[in-house]
């Protein structure tokens, strides 16, 4: 049966706003997901919502009647409500007819398996959500193991971050640590830190990777700090023909995995 909501004031519409700012959405454990496209790409990467919230008066789409018929048939709650309301719960004047509430998933670095894969990304101090989810993207069109955010970084599961993703945050794993934490879960196992530099660097063409590789790059406009650098077991720089000195990071990290890929 489907549930209702016609007041702005309701409860429900309360909590799935304030899923929109993180410090809500890491004290629930949920976030949201915006768009039949996602959801499918959830679907199929053996995901479902929580909730699915649908706007009244809809066009019918045979996708979003799977949807609605899994995700009831998980236990799931179906909600129907006004387009205005499901504006308010997005914080988007152009809202999409279909909003679904997931729970968080575990970021632990133990949950990774790292031999599932020869390549995993790593971004250090990454703050800009779109970034965040290019990288994701650029993992899963390389066949990435999944993508382990090193100290302060953007959240994976913020709004931007996911719709940047195109839906590889269903399809990658991720990770959360510590730098000091990091390092000796790298070297407890087989593992290669890769890292563009300037420091000692060879080229990145041709250089030697080695499976399973960890491809790192460092904050948007500060770069890796140089102890991290020294830590890498290879260090690889790329050829600026023009007037810019470096690349965007999500940029130089798909780049150099790519390179990773074809050298493997």
């Amino acid at each position: 049966m489907r549930k209702q909501i016609t007041g702005f004031s309701n409860p429900t519409v309360k909590y799935l706003r304030s899923l929109r700012d993180k410090k809500h959405r890491k004290r629930a454990g949920q976030f949201l997901v915006e768009g039949l496209r996602l959801l499918e790409d959830a679907r199929e990467s053996g995901r479902l919502p929580r909730q699915l919230v649908m706007a009244e008066n809809r066009d019918a789409h045979p996708l979003l009647s799977r949807l609605e018929t899994e995700v009831s048939g998980a236990g799931g709650e179906i909600i129907e409500t006004s387009a205005d309301i499901l504006t308010k719960i997005t914080g988007k004047s152009n809202a999409q007819s279909v909003v679904g509430v997931f729970d968080e998933w575990e970021t632990a670095l133990d949950r990774l398996d790292r031999d599932a894969a020869p390549i995993w990304l790593v971004a250090q101090a990454l703050r800009d959500p779109g970034n965040l989810g290019t990288m994701l993207r650029t993992g899963d069109a390389v066949g990435a193991g999944g993508l382990i955010l090193i100290d302060d970084c953007a959240d994976p599961f913020s709004a931007e971050a996911v719709r940047a993703s195109m839906g590889a945050v269903f399809t990658q794993g991720v990770a959360q640590a510590r730098w000091e934490d990091f390092v000796p879960w790298l070297r407890g196992g087989a593992g290669q830190l890769v890292a563009a530099s300037l420091r000692d660097a060879v080229p990145y063409r041709g250089a030697p990777y080695a499976s399973p590789c960890f491809v790192l790059v460092g904050n948007e406009s500060q770069g890796l700090p140089e102890a991290y650098e020294a830590e890498c077991d290879l260090r690889v720089t790329m050829p600026m023909r023009g007037r810019a000195d470096s690349l965007n990071a999500a940029v130089a990290g798909a780049v150099l995995a790519y390179e990773v890929l074809d050298s493997l």
